[in-house]
Parts: C-alpha cells; sequence; structure tokens
C-alpha cells in the first residue's frame, strides 16, 4: 500500500538523515586516523544493525526482513557496498571533512554513466554534459592534493586519500545499479538488512590484515558512529516514502554547509580556493542532472497516461 504524498515530511527525514550522517563522519574522524579502513567499516556495519534491528521488530518486519528471492543480489551488492565504503571512510579520514564530502557528490554523477553502460539506458545530451562538468568540477578539487605525488611519492596520504574518493564514488556508483535491480522484487527492509549484515562479514575478512588496538574513547566513538550510520539509513529509507526522489535529493548539499562549519570549528579545516570552486561546479552539475530526471519522469509519466488502457 502506498504511503500518502507528504513532501514537506520527506523533505524534513532527508534532513534529517543528512545531519545524523555528517554527525557520523565527524565521529569517525574524531576517532583518529590511525584505525585501518577495514576496521571502521566494520564497526560501522556491525553497530548500525542495533538500530535496524530494533526498527524491524518494532513494526512487525523483521521475521519477513530476513526473507528474499535474491541471495546473491544481495551478497553482489553487500561486497561492491563495502569495497565503496571502505575507500569512503579512508578518504573521510585523510582529507579535510568538507573536501571528502564534496568529492563525494561525484557518486550520482558517475551512477549516470555506470547505468548508461550496464543497464542501457538512454542518457541524453544534456545530461552527458552535465555529468561532464561536474567531472571537471572533480578535477578542480583534486589536483591540488594529486600533486602531492609529485613531493610526497606515492606514500602521500591527502593524495591517496583523493584517489579513494573516486573510487568510492566508481564503486557506489556501481551499488546503486545493483541496488536498483534489488527493489525490483526485495522489499527495502530487507535491502538494508542484508547490506549491514553483508558488511560486516566481507570487513571481518580484513582482521588478518592488522586491525588497531583501539582505547575506550575511541571505541565509544566509533560505537556511536555506527549507530548514527544506521539511524541515518532508516531515515533515508523513509523520506523516500512520502515524496520523489527529486524532490528529496537536492537536499543532500545541505551537508556541505554543514560540513563546513563542522570541519572548520572542530577539525581547523580551511576550505581552499579550488575547493570551492570545484564543489560549486559539482553541485551546480548535480543538481541538473536531478532536475533533468525529474523532467523525463513527468514526461513518461504523460506518455502512459494518454495509452489507451489494455484489455
Amino acid at each position: 500500500m502506498d504511503m500518502p504524498a507528504n513532501p514537506m515530511k520527506g523533505i524534513s527525514l532527508k534532513v534529517a538523515s543528512v545531519v545524523v550522517f555528517l554527525c557520523m563522519s565527524t565521529l569517525i574522524k574524531a576517532a583518529g586516523k590511525d584505525i585501518p579502513a577495514g576496521q571502521i567499516t566494520f564497526l560501522r556495519s556491525a553497530f548500525a544493525m542495533v538500530p535496524i534491528l530494533a526498527f524491524l521488530a518494532m513494526h512487525g518486519q523483521l521475521r519477513d526482513a530476513f526473507r528474499t528471492n535474491d541471495i546473491f543480489g544481495h551478497f553482489k551488492r553487500g561486497f561492491v557496498g563495502i569495497l565503496s565504503m571502505g575507500f569512503g571512510f579512508y578518504g573521510l579520514v585523510h582529507l579535510p571533512l568538507p573536501e571528502s564530502i564534496a568529492l563525494g557528490y561525484a557518486l550520482p554523477l558517475m551512477a549516470v554513466v555506470v547505468a548508461a553502460i550496464v543497464l542501457k539506458e538512454r542518457v541524453g545530451v544534456y545530461r552527458w554534459t552535465a555529468v561532464l562538468v561536474g567531472l571537471l568540477g572533480v578535477a578542480v578539487i583534486s589536483w591540488p592534493r594529486l600533486t602531492l605525488f609529485r613531493s610526497g611519492g606515492l606514500g602521500s596520504a591527502e593524495a591517496m586519500g583523493v584517489l579513494a574518493m573516486l573510487a568510492f564514488g566508481v564503486l557506489g556508483s556501481c551499488a546503486m545499479v545493483l541496488v536498483r535491480k534489488l527493489v525490483q522484487t526485495e522489499r527495502t527492509s530487507t535491502i538494508v538488512l542484508y547490506f549491514s549484515l553483508f558488511a560486516s562479514i566481507f570487513s571481518l575478512g580484513t582482521l588478518p590484515f592488522g586491525w588497531a588496538a583501539l582505547g575506550w574513547q575511541a571505541l565509544c566513538l566509533m560505537a556511536l558512529a555506527g549507530f548514527c550510520g544506521g539511524v541515518a539509513q532508516l531515515l533515508l529509507t523513509s523520506s523516500y516514502r512520502y515524496a520523489d526522489v527529486s524532490t528529496i535529493a537536492p537536499f543532500e548539499y545541505i551537508s556541505i554547509v554543514l560540513g563546513l562549519i563542522v570541519g572548520y570549528f572542530l577539525f581547523g579545516d580551511i576550505p581552499t580556493g579550488p575547493m570551492l570552486v570545484g564543489t560549486a561546479i559539482v553541485v551546480s552539475a548535480g543538481i541538473f542532472v536531478i532536475f533533468r530526471e525529474h523532467r523525463l519522469d513527468l514526461k513518461r509519466r504523460a506518455e502512459l497516461a494518454l495509452q489507451p488502457p489494455q484489455g
């Protein structure tokens, strides 16, 4: 049964998810740079299951959430998603907070490319242009960090952080395509639950490669970060029940404003000129893609409405 349209509620839930996701990122950065990305991913995924399982149990959906018609599809999504998450966390802890957020905005742009290649979706000249412009913005943000390879070699943490965020975007867009396939047969609760489950299992496999011995403070920060990640995922999922994607997606860009504030006051991150210019380009391209998707969706609905009933 479809939920009644309530755009303001959908927007409120989306904004809340953005704020809680930012809290998650802040807690992870505060825990320190010495925690390996695989360990961060495990702790984030494992503790995220606490609010997810509690939510499903409260709504009587826990038993149904474990029922699936495509366990291999969840396996693939979990594997690709956990790789993306690991790269994203590496970039997060080695780059200024606003910069990692801005580079993360490349994900929906790359998703257009992956959907065109894998799903054979038709992408017009307007969206291709927006994607190219957005990737130009990514290059503007990345270039000052990538030049560190010349002076710092391949060991430059910030330069490697940029490459990690680019890998996060590519793999994350592949994960989005896998999710779009899953939603055709699977419940939202099932997709969310199995991702957290597989993410925990896969990331636990990084234990033999060396995890850091965490003190109580770092462990508490990571546990709280994981809990926030689970809550944010639930808020985000719920937001799509009350409003169209095109309505709530632009509010994702609130995170860059909040990230600039948090980064400055908590971590002393001062935004550079290239970062601000590149971010403006990426955000503009992303909003155009969202607007274009909305227009195309309205056109498809109008065409379907004009078709005569079958039978």
